[in-house]
């Protein structure tokens, strides 16, 4: 009964939120079903199992939420991701357009800007440029997918994005763990994004498809609000609020930001917190926790903080409605992060019931060791949540205990399992449900039908190729 209540409140969490529901709410009802069929006592596991679980989630990740929201809409409102992504566009022109498209959503997420805002500020760009080139409108989801949902999301070394953070404290690593295995991962799935698209085209071309016109896209604000703050840092109902600049900054100044992301991220990972005394943290007023336990999410803290106060002196001066433009970045955070963090205390009650103990069996027992069952853990619970963040989390969160002391007797390094961890849990998160797959959809005026396929080809498909092959060589050569 306890498996079959385990079933049932994940079964009635999936199928609610994909019609729209809050997660805010489906999520303790869920637990309460698992815990109800379990024998467990229901108010205690709300109260200290669930709530415990979600407020560490959120006591963990909250800044790098409210920072990452924040940075992305004074990119936004500042006009250095128009100005970064027409750049792009002027360099590579219309006969590269797909190129285009893809490198300036990769530069921009890279640096730090939140997925949905560049959804909102490219999708315009691109239906000019692809309606430019004559190639057409269905080709246009999956191009700005594969370069913001993709590699600079799961892979690539240091990359700021919450998933990218989320396994830091699990396993002690920084944002640029497994940097060569990463890098590797980055090139299969660009490379192999990049040849389909290519490939796409040009059938389009021979079969003498142009742009077309945009399809009839119904856009219920409400339901793609509650798919995509499970999927994301930012709460797209916070894309409206705020003013943006007339006047655009020059392409010096809108980089600029993005480089200090990375470049701080660097320096506070390999050369400021591995100087600093932080043996004060193991005392109980810290916490008892370590600097491997926070300095990969001190680094992104102070990366994201840096590139916030630099884009604000140099380009401060030209957002019309600063005040505005912050309290909506601020409030962009907060939705997501508590419904994520809601998913994650769905996930403690279910890891605490004593069924559970069948379900990590059953993973563990995964033919091909612990890096086959961690990529295959995070990409079935992404799979089911229509999550990156929330499957990840619920997956290190019920078993990332286990795992490292498996690494430890294997002598597998941490670094390793958590690249494979984030990788896999960009993998089947993309499926049709997904918060953001639905947003893409319909800023780019597509449907499923014509647009998801191809999607599918470069979100899903190249990016289980990469997995495979940094299992495969990690596995061989360790990590690296």
């Amino acid at each position: 009964m306890g498996l079959f209540g385990i079933l049932l409140g994940l079964g009635l969490l999936i199928w609610l939120a994909f019609r729209g529901w809050s997660i805010l709410l489906l999520a303790p009802i869920a637990a309460l079903i698992a815990a109800l069929f379990s024998g467990e006592p229901l108010l205690a596991h709300w109260t200290q199992t669930f709530m415990a679980s979600a407020a560490q989630f959120v006591m963990q990740f909250f800044p790098i939420f409210l920072l990452g929201a924040l940075f992305g809409k004074l990119m936004e409102d500042s006009g250095s991701v128009t100005t970064i992504a027409n750049a792009m566009v002027e360099k590579l022109g219309e006969r590269r357009a797909v190129l285009a498209v893809v490198l300036a959503g990769a530069l921009v997420t890279y640096g730090g800007v939140s997925l949905f805002v560049a959804f909102f500020v490219l999708a315009p760009m691109a239906i000019a440029l692809f309606r430019a080139a004559g190639i057409p409108r269905r080709l246009m989801p999956a191009a700005i997918a594969l370069g913001t949902s993709t590699f600079t999301m799961s892979a690539l070394p240091g990359t700021p994005a919450i998933q990218n953070a989320i396994p830091m404290p699990f396993f002690g690593t920084t944002p640029f763990a497994a940097p060569g295995l990463g890098i590797i991962a980055s090139a299969i799935m660009l490379a192999f994004g990049l040849w389909w698209l290519g490939r796409a085209e040009a059938r389009a071309r021979n079969a003498g498809e142009g742009f077309g016109d945009a399809d009839d896209v119904a856009i219920d604000d409400a339901l793609i609000r509650e798919r995509a703050t499970v999927a994301h840092e930012f709460d797209p109902a916070e894309i409206k609020h705020g003013a943006q600049s007339p006047k655009r900054p020059p392409i010096w100044a809108a980089a600029l930001p993005l480089v200090v992301v990375i470049l701080v991220n660097l320096l506070m990972s390999f050369v400021v917190l591995p100087r600093l005394d932080t043996a004060y943290l193991a005392e109980p007023a810290w916490g008892s926790t370590s600097i491997t336990a926070v300095g990969g999410v001190w680094s992104v803290i102070v990366a994201l903080s840096a590139a916030i106060l630099t884009l604000l002196a140099i380009s401060g001066h030209r957002l019309p409605t600063l005040r505005t433009t912050i309290d909506a970045g601020a409030n962009a955070s907060v939705l997501p992060a508590f419904s994520v963090a809601s998913l994650v205390g769905f996930g403690a009650v279910v890891a605490a019931v004593p069924a559970f103990a069948l379900v990590r069996d059953w993973v563990l027992s995964i033919d091909g060791g612990p890096l086959v069952s961690l990529a295959f853990a995070t990409n079935i619970l992404s799979a089911l949540t229509g999550s990156a963040s929330g499957g990840l989390t619920i997956a290190l969160d019920a078993l990332g205990e286990t795992y490292m002391k498996l690494a430890a007797e294997q002598g597998i390094d941490p670094a390793l399992l958590h690249r494979v961890a984030v990788i896999g849990a960009g993998t089947l998160d993309s499926l049709p449900h997904n918060g953001a797959v639905v947003t893409l959809l319909a800023v780019c005026g597509s449907t499923h039908g014509k647009s998801y396929f191809d999607i599918v080809m470069v979100g899903i498909v190249g990016a289980l190729i990469a997995l495979a092959a940094v299992i495969l060589l990690g596995s061989t050569f360790g990590s690296f």
